[in-house]
């Protein structure tokens, strides 16, 4: 009797952290997830009366056809990866960074500023420079407000950041009805920057992903091997053993945020000097929202950014290419996008955590 009590108040599925997976599990649980995320998305398309395998294929063409697609898809990649490794100097200190998107947007704004009134009076790279550093600065700031009302008054920083995301987006509607509208516009836009106000390519592509390359290196080198990388760690284990262990926990988080933020900032310079040359209210184009996705699927390694990022470009140029060939709608492109993350997501669960069953042998053991 006393057993088939303890068997009945034992729940159907329990849930156990892993203490320890190889490495080829780990890749074999994901390889999985990829798997299963490719036949629901080939279901979707079925379900449309499309052929999934060349769907697929097109997705790929899409992606990498040609040197000005490969263009393209970097294009998408690069303002993703920075974003996401300023998102990540947040997140590992367990400070919940959800307004990338508006400090996207005022790193657009600081670099649009000198891009529209000063193009004609400084020379190029004087202005490239100012507008980088009035984005970076912008951003920063952006992200710093919210840091400083998190250590002053402990708001929550999740619906704060959350907030300012808004607030950034009505700025640039202000703008573009108002000061910064394009002269002899009947409709509310800005104008298009000067070509002294645009980046340099390099190999087809602005010079945009060296910077994001070299941003892989210096967060990796900030995050292992520099004091202030460590004190990021120790406050997201705990405020408190931060403190009992002499870090000043506000100015770690308003540091942090500081240099999170600038990234953010440093994409939207970005966006406007190398890709849209305006500024316009789709600017951050969801960028700051997709990162947090590919800062979570990297587990905030620098290096595993590069690559999630650079996956999510090529579905996002491969869905893209399907809109036009085979005549599937946006939503559902965009549908067929979010299948294929909540598999790789979902798949980080079993990596760290797995279930037993009722009448399984830690169970009986017990």
């Amino acid at each position: 009797m006393s057993s088939i009590k303890t068997e009945q108040q034992v729940p159907l599925v329990r849930m156990v952290k892993r203490d320890t997976i190889t490495q080829k599990k780990t890749w074999t649980i994901r390889a999985v997830a990829f798997v299963c995320a490719l036949l629901t998305g080939a279901l979707l398309i079925l379900f449309l009366g499309k052929n999934p395998v060349q769907a697929y294929m097109d997705m790929i063409q899409g992606a990498f056809g040609s040197s000005v697609l490969r263009q393209e898809t970097i294009k998408v990649a690069i303002p993703l990866l920075i974003t996401a490794i300023g998102i990540s100097f947040a997140f590992k200190m367990k400070f919940w960074n959800i307004g990338a998107e508006g400090q996207i947007l005022l790193g657009a704004i600081g670099a649009g500023y000198w891009g529209f009134f000063w193009a004609d009076r400084l020379p190029k790279v004087i202005l490239i420079i100012v507008m980088m550093l009035s984005a970076i600065l912008m951003g920063g700031l952006y992200g710093l407000l919210p840091a400083l009302c998190k250590a002053k008054w402990g708001t929550n920083e999740t619906l704060f950041t959350l907030m300012l995301n808004y607030i950034a987006l009505y700025m640039i509607k202000y703008l573009q009805n108002g000061p910064w509208k394009a002269p002899r516009s009947s409709f509310p836009k800005m104008a298009m920057l000067q070509p002294e106000a645009r980046l340099t390519k390099i190999l087809g592509v602005h010079w945009g992903w060296i910077a994001a390359l070299l941003l892989v290196i210096l967060a990796w080198i900030y995050f292992n091997k520099t004091k202030q990388g460590y004190e990021i760690s120790v406050v997201g284990e705990s405020n408190n053993t931060a403190r009992y262990a002499g870090i000043n926990v506000g100015k770690v988080f308003r540091r942090t945020m500081f240099l999170s933020g600038a990234l953010a900032g440093l994409a939207g310079f970005l966006q406007v000097a190398g890709c849209d040359f305006t500024i316009t209210e789709t600017t951050a184009g969801g960028v700051g929202f997709t990162a947090i996705t590919v800062a979570w699927l990297a587990h905030m390694n620098p290096y595993g950014m590069l690559g999630v990022a650079f996956f999510i470009a090529i579905l996002e140029r491969g869905c893209n290419q399907i809109e036009t060939t085979m005549a599937i709608p946006a939503s559902v492109s965009s549908l067929l996008i979010g299948i294929i993350l909540f598999f790789m997501l979902g798949c980080e669960f079993f990596i760290n955590y797995r279930l037993i069953f009722r009448g399984g042998k830690e169970v009986s053991h017990a």
